[in-house]
């Protein structure tokens, strides 16, 4: 199955080709086809990391890591040290020590591709540089940064891969390209049309959705179709907004729940891209049309599973989890990228379900986290009133 996963949807980009004119019209249609034929690219990149990544080792015809990263490992390798920093976590843990290698960090480089197609363009900001004079530029390089803390800082996790992979971003790309992408290897960001869309770089939560993508592909691998699809979709909005949530220091009350409020141009009637809080009423504009996301099963979309139909409904039927976990995180209360968040990152990392789950296997999976991690009681209490709420019961048993 080919995949895009960007953070404007397919039918969202076909409404402003069809329902605006001249420059936005032929901006939206642009994407459209740019997208269409760097599928099979990113079908490749996803699929090469992901087999690496079963395999417990770095394949370097991938092109996935870069070479400095295999060197570094290389290097540790032959002097018997063969610790991965996800490995010094983890034995951090398991011996109290406090100091077991070198502490992990973020590895950012920023490129800019110029308005064109090619990747990564030329470098503009790399890790520890200085602030340059272009804000996209700059917004890229601190939401990789915010996005690398909350792993980091919260789940103990050195970058998507855990061993500690460099994290690029390519903003500029196109002129009035109207989406971002995780394209298997890294991040683009188009700068929109300037009147539906703005820079894709406005949006820290944006940023982290797209990530995410990254992470779900070194590690639960789910599919980019029909229930699996919106799965994959709606962890990326969740660790999107838990990104912007983390770094502002709100609660679970606080935040505002909404994916890429800051994408629209004045005069879009809409808040957002899509409403955890509230699915389907993030806009409602007549180039943009009516937000269709659902919040309960009762109102799931049986798409088609091709380009047209989204995958089969993979960023609209994503509100039904989306709904789930705003729920459950606003239920517990307090910060929403602790207990809530860490039953999400639990249930994505530990390897126990298919790569095809549809979602009652993950709800399952999911209470079968909470048990886990904090020996059921409110949390999974919380959690399991939550699906429910979505119309979701969970499957008899979690996957293995």
């Amino acid at each position: 199955m080919r995949t895009h996963q960007g953070i404007i949807p397919p039918y969202l980009l076909e409404n402003v080709a069809e329902r605006c004119e001249g420059e936005v019209a032929e901006r939206a249609r642009l994407t459209r086809r740019v997208e269409a034929a760097m599928r099979n690219q990113r079908e490749v990149r996803a699929y090469r990391a992901g087999a690496s990544h079963e395999r417990g080792a770095v394949d370097p015809g991938a092109g996935i890591v870069p070479p400095q990263i295999l060197d570094r490992l290389d290097a540790e390798r032959s002097h018997g040290q063969g610790l991965r920093a996800g490995d010094a976590r983890r034995r951090r843990e398991a011996t109290g020590a406090d100091d077991v290698g070198p502490p992990a960090a973020p590895n950012r480089a920023v490129h800019d591709a110029g308005h064109r197609e090619t990747l990564p363009g030329r470098l503009a900001r790399a890790e520890g540089a200085p602030a340059v004079d272009d804000e996209s530029v700059n917004e890229a390089y601190d939401g990789l940064g915010d996005t690398w803390r909350l792993f980091h800082d919260v789940y103990g996790r050195d970058s998507l891969d855990d061993r500690g992979l460099q994290l690029v971003a390519t903003v500029h790309f196109m002129r009035g390209y109207d989406n971002a992408f995780w394209n298997g290897e890294q991040m683009v960001f188009g700068d929109g049309d300037g009147e539906i869309f703005r820079s894709f770089t406005d949006s820290l939560d944006v940023i982290g959705h797209e990530l995410a993508h990254g992470l779900t592909q070194y590690t639960s691998g789910l599919i980019y179709l029909a229930q699996a699809g919106a799965l994959n979709e709606s962890v990326s909005d969740v660790f999107g907004v838990l990104t912007a949530q983390y770094t502002a220091g709100q609660t679970a009350r606080e935040a505002d729940w909404l994916v890429g409020a800051q994408l629209f141009e004045a005069g879009v009637k809409g808040v957002a891209l899509r409403s955890m809080k509230a699915p389907g009423t993030a806009y409602d504009d007549p180039r943009l049309g009516k937000d269709p996301q659902p919040a309960h099963m009762r109102d799931y979309q049986d798409l088609p599973h091709d380009d047209t139909g989204d995958n089969g409904g993979v960023h609209i039927n994503s509100g039904i989890p989306n709904h789930a976990f705003y729920l459950f995180a606003t239920a517990l209360g307090g910060h929403a990228w602790e207990r809530a968040g860490q039953v999400w990152y639990d249930t994505i990392t530990q390897q126990r379900m298919p790569k095809d789950a549809d979602f009652a296997t993950f709800c399952a999976v999911t209470l079968a986290a909470a048990d886990a991690r904090y020996g059921g009681g409110d949390v999974t209490d919380a959690l399991r009133t939550a699906w429910s709420e979505v119309g979701v019961e969970p499957a008899e048993r979690p996957a293995p």
